[in-house]
């Protein structure tokens, strides 16, 4: 297609990074995003060496690089403390680190202000209320009594996209898995080098985010998917780490700011299915929503993005440049779906419990293919 007319339905992580790569291919880019205000939940995220290649291939590597920390290694512990693997991480692009953690504040402001910066159109505090494909254009009408007209829609609006439900209403909502992740922030000490991730029934991460900063993540079961008060909840996240080996016991006695603390129940979800319908296509968690066993769930959507809108560029219609889109994502984003799921089930006792220093090697492996 020659320059398509665009609208793009979400502002997170995998919009705008569909945003930059369409301005690319010289696309006509509008994005709406629901919240007023672009706020970001969460504190930080793992981004992996096909996430490196990912942001280079942008050409927005260097600002990325330099609001988040690299490293080149994944450190394994047992339960006990006791470091039995140092898994390398293969670099992707020469010159730079084999991954990165960065706040998510961070990496919104990087994708934001380059979106914005190549021309993306943003309109904020904005729903689509009505899609209407009649073959030829999309009609969206919105939530400000505007409407507009569009060659194709973009559905990155998360695990409870509101596209999916309007083109796909059968669609199997997403499923809870049994287990919910905590987050927090600590001072990064200096000999902090590599993500630290701890093997056993209830997993821990520690990872760099900064010079000075990283942040811990604990999966833990949590049966009946229970609700917690925002009073109090660095108390239960400390109390989640009452068997922890002596490294992580220190850290639990610094989580005391219950507004530090970042509690997610864990959902899952994989549209085996056409991904698009006429000419209205998903991406990222909309379509493929994942556990973050293995830190993977962002450069899905982000690896999304760049390959829809290669798509975009060689198809002559929309439809067929989706159907690619798909054929060249789904085997890959299932193994990450399925992969993550595997660990989060022998962590909940449904099945073996999975070696992290096996399972990243062989996600490694994986997503240092080409997409």
């Amino acid at each position: 297609m020659i320059a398509p007319k665009v609208l793009i339905i979400g502002g997170g992580i995998g919009g705008l990074t569909a945003a930059i790569a369409l301005r690319r291919q010289g696309a006509v880019v509008e994005l709406i995003e629901r919240d007023p205000d672009w706020s970001v939940y969460g504190v930080g995220i793992i981004q992996q060496s096909n996430v490196v290649r990912a942001m280079a291939q942008l050409g927005i590597l260097d600002d990325y690089l330099n609001a988040g920390c690299g490293f080149d290694f994944v450190d394994i512990f047992a339960p006990n403390g006791v470091r039995v693997a140092r898994a390398p991480a293969p670099k992707l692009v020469e010159g730079y680190p084999a991954n990165i953690g960065i706040g998510r504040p961070a990496l919104h402001k990087v994708l934001g202000d380059r979106a914005i910066g190549a021309g993306a159109k943003v309109r904020l505090g904005l729903t689509a209320t009505g899609l209407e494909d009649d073959g030829r254009r999309v009609r969206a009408h919105f939530s400000d009594g505007s409407s507009g007209e569009y060659d194709l829609v973009v559905g990155a609006d998360g695990l409870y996209s509101t596209t999916r439900t309007v083109i796909f209403p059968g669609a199997e909502a997403p499923r809870f898995t049994g287990q919910s992740v905590w987050r927090y922030n600590f001072e990064r000490p200096a000999d902090l080098d590599s993500l630290h991730v701890y093997d056993g029934p209830v997993g821990v991460g520690l990872v760099p985010l900064a010079s000075s900063l990283m942040y811990m993540y604990v999966t833990t079961a949590e049966p009946g998917n229970p609700r917690y008060p925002q009073e109090g909840l660095a108390r239960a996240m400390r109390s989640k780490l009452d068997w922890a080996p002596p490294a992580i016991a220190v850290l639990a006695e610094q989580i005391t700011d219950d507004a530090g603390v970042v509690y997610k129940p864990l959902e899952t979800q994989f549209l085996a299915g056409p991904w698009h319908k006429g000419r209205i296509v998903l991406l990222g968690d909309a379509v493929h929503a994942t556990t973050p066993h293995l830190g993977q769930g962002a450069g899905m959507a982000i690896e999304d993005a760049i390959v829809l809108a290669e798509e975009l560029a060689r198809a002559e219609a929309p439809e067929a440049a989706f159907e690619a889109y798909r054929a060249r994502r789904y085997e890959r984003c299932r193994y990450i779906v399925d992969a993550s799921l595997a660990i989060c089930r022998g962590q909940l006792g449904e099945g073996p419990l999975v070696d992290n220093a096996v399972a990243t090697k062989a996600m490694f492996g994986v997503v240092a293919q080409p997409i």
